[in-house]
């Protein structure tokens, strides 16, 4: 039996990202963002850290914590904590990462 395919990502149309590679394939759901949960706020949609699988509000939220995260950690990409999405972003390339087929 041939081996099952490595899931990934690939990059959007044309545009180059040097982070895509080796990361893991997207968790699935989450059921919050954890900074807000703590704080008391609210967020609008969730991102998981690829890096270390801390979920939290994308920029629509008041506070943005996804960004803040990557920003704060050094850590490059964000994927969709939402349900039946399935897409990742890499915020020092401004790429949108796709899973691979």
């Amino acid at each position: 039996m041939p081996p099952s395919p490595v899931p990934g990502w690939r990059v959007e149309s044309g545009l180059v990202c040097g982070h895509a590679a080796g990361l893991p394939a997207a968790p699935g759901p989450a059921e919050g963002c954890a900074d807000c949960l703590r704080d008391g706020g609210q967020w609008v949609h969730l991102r998981r850290c690829l890096s270390c699988d801390h979920v939290a509000c994308c920029d629509s939220s008041p506070h943005r914590h996804a960004t803040a995260h990557a920003t704060a950690t050094g850590h490059p990409v964000v994927a969709s904590a939402e349900p039946r999405e399935h897409w990742a972003w890499c915020y020092p390339d401004g790429a949108l990462l796709l899973p691979s087929p």
